[in-house]
């Protein structure tokens, strides 16, 4: 197998994270469109499933098709694979409920919640600064997720409710997902964890279609969509798989804590498409909570990268003295 090269070009890869992002959130808006006729566990199959061709011609363009996917830690797939299709799935669901913009926002809860789980699940040493900053960041989430949750002047919505609390789930599952990724990679290669987590959304998101035929309801069970549908799922899953390669690719020429903050440009992309596909305009509670987010976030990841410096300072000095964070 090829080794798998790096270069530092700042430029390309953040053109290229960016134009990931764009691209989810245009995945996003597709699967949003075709909602109404799509339920979400089929929207997760068609989505998964089309963009696994996308993937296997990329490794195999970069040589990874046969060694690139051994597996050394099948369980860890497993896990990665449940909770990152039960969160594909519960985001799809939420985009059915809620604007684009205030799905994005609650989805920023994420790194809050790895943060938490990488100190209770991986033993890392939280302290006080990041601490603070997942407070603030959580707090910006209950910002836009409050609304959902009280009965105001126009009464409880409870289905705008159920879709919050999806996405709010989806994005704890995807913490999850985090921890497991963080030991994936320990022992196996990207190809192999990008390849399989397809392959385990396919099939997990297939168990979806005896379900729906045992409880026959709107939202479960799956249907026949019309051409226009049907195209949109597709064109998903294909953009889907090209913006995952075009992610991966990005840490190829950067740094992940260079790249990183670049995630919240998704707020400014699902602005503009909710107000020009969808006639969604953020609220000022969605804006202020989100400010609050992406400011957690940003935080949390110049932590991050103070922590990484001082790590490689410490290598060949001996025993690291005690981590602060």
């Amino acid at each position: 197998m090829a080794p798998n090269m790096t270069q530092h070009r700042p430029g390309t890869a953040i053109a290229l994270k960016l134009a990931a992002v764009f691209l989810f959130m245009v995945m996003a808006a597709l699967i949003k469109a075709a909602s109404d006729a799509v339920p979400a566990g089929q929207a997760v199959f068609f989505r998964s499933l089309f963009a696994m061709p996308i993937i296997m011609l990329w490794l195999w363009q970069q040589g990874h098709l046969h060694d690139g996917l051994k597996v050394n830690n099948l369980f860890g797939h497993v896990w990665r694979g449940l909770f990152g299709t039960m969160a594909m799935g519960l985001t799809f669901a939420g985009l059915a409920l809620l604007p684009l913009p205030e799905v994005t926002a609650i989805g920023y809860a994420t790194p809050m919640f790895t943060v938490l789980f990488a100190a209770l699940f991986l033993g890392e040493r939280v302290r006080l600064f990041r601490l603070s900053a997942v407070a603030l960041g959580l707090i910006g989430v209950m910002i836009v997720v409050a609304p959902r949750l009280s009965v105001g002047a126009g009464g409880y919505n409870q289905t705008a409710t159920l879709g919050a609390l999806a996405v709010l789930a989806a994005s704890i599952l995807r913490a999850m997902v985090q921890i497991h990724v963080r030991r994936l990679v320990q022992t196996d290669s990207t190809s192999a964890i990008v390849f399989y987590f397809s392959l385990t959304a396919v099939c997990l998101s297939l168990l979806t279609l005896p379900l729906g035929l045992i409880f026959p309801m709107k939202g479960l069970s799956w249907t026949a969509p019309g051409i226009v549908p049907l195209a949109l799922i597709i064109c998903a899953g294909l953009i889907g798989g090209v913006a995952q390669i075009m992610v991966t690719s990005s840490y190829r020429f950067g740094t992940a804590s260079m790249l990183a903050p670049f995630d919240y440009s998704s707020m400014i992309f699902a602005s503009v498409i909710g107000w020009l596909v969808f006639s969604e305009v953020p609220t000022p509670a969605i804006l202020l909570g989100a400010a609050l987010v992406i400011a957690g976030g940003v935080l949390i990841i110049w932590r991050e990268r103070q922590l990484g410096l001082d790590r490689t300072k410490s290598k060949g000095k001996g025993p690291p003295s005690v981590t602060p964070g």
